[in-house]
């Protein structure tokens, strides 16, 4: 299918049994939850679902099962973070086969390229593959910084459509598009920035905590679409302490709490990851628990 590059798109999760082995079941329970609620795509296998930590049929597997979950009613996306750009291409062809809609791609995982080596890396990838691609960029996380100028010089690729910008700096919305005009469709990325992202021109958003709180997500989006920008500041008000957790090194883990306490799934994850414990648990599950009793519409 083309992919419509608009809307809410979930970082989805990948659930697990107790003994770490993946739960396709529970994953693709998970994200039918997530579609009845309204999402306008998924990315599947991204940061929040754990990508590095599944092996390459693993991951097949799961994207295989999502394209027969989906039948087409929105976009499957997978996250491509490989070590090398040759192994990025291999995967990106792999999962075309299985059937995916576009692919989310990273720079090369662990090796912090320079300018010249990241420009090197999308563009391969962008020539490997006739599938559309999502740009991510991450400085924060990855500490590999894809600037305007940088996405100027890629604008010839038309593989590359879309950029999901989580610099964690709202200006480089205004920046891309005043660079680069509107070549690219951006998405932000960054869940506790997304309204400031929606108002300065982002067309879509990726999100973490969608995972657990799929109404109130998408309450958040058609309400800043649409112009009611005052409705939409206090849902983002509410929203905000969840969205937070969003931004730590340990995301992955507080989002996979979020989905235990809200009912879609457990919390488990794959080592090195492990499950919260003591005041860092009590004080995470203090912000989901406060946010269920006080939110704006349905009920866990």
């Amino acid at each position: 299918m083309n992919v419509t590059w608009q809307g809410v798109f979930p970082a989805a999760i990948t659930h697990f049994h107790r003994d770490q082995s993946l739960d396709i079941p529970s994953t693709l329970r998970h994200l039918e939850q997530m579609i009845d609620a309204g999402i306008h795509g998924v990315v599947m296998l991204g940061t929040v679902g754990e990508n590095c930590s599944l092996e390459r049929q693993e991951k097949l597997d799961v994207l295989k099962a999502t394209v027969d979950l989906v039948r087409g009613r929105i976009p499957v996306l997978t996250g491509v973070a490989e070590y090398t750009t040759a192994f990025a291409c291999r995967y990106a062809a792999a999962a075309k086969e299985v059937g995916v809609d576009g692919l989310m791609v990273l720079p090369a995982m662990v090796y912090k390229s320079d300018p010249r080596e990241t420009i090197t890396h999308f563009r391969t990838v962008a020539n490997a593959t006739d599938l559309p691609i999502m740009v991510y960029n991450n400085p924060p996380v990855y500490g590999v910084d894809i600037t305007p100028t940088m996405f100027l010089e890629l604008a010839d690729e038309p593989t590359l459509q879309v950029i999901k910008e989580s610099s964690d700096n709202p200006r480089r919305i205004t920046d891309l598009y005043n660079v680069c005009g509107d070549r690219y469709i951006l998405f932000g990325g960054v869940d506790d920035l997304i309204l400031e992202s929606i108002l300065l021109g982002a067309k879509g958003w990726v999100s973490g905590l969608v995972n657990a709180f799929p109404h109130e997500n998408r309450l958040v989006w058609d309400l800043a679409v649409s112009g009611q920008w005052e409705a939409a500041r206090e849902i983002y008000r509410w929203y905000t302490p969840l969205l937070h957790l969003d931004t730590h090194v340990k995301l992955v883990q507080y989002i996979k709490l979020a989905v235990q306490e809200c009912g879609y799934g457990s919390e488990l994850t794959r080592a090195p990851r492990l499950p919260l414990v003591g005041s860092e648990r009590e004080n995470v599950i203090g912000i989901i628990r406060r946010a269920i009793e006080s939110r704006p519409k349905r009920e866990c």
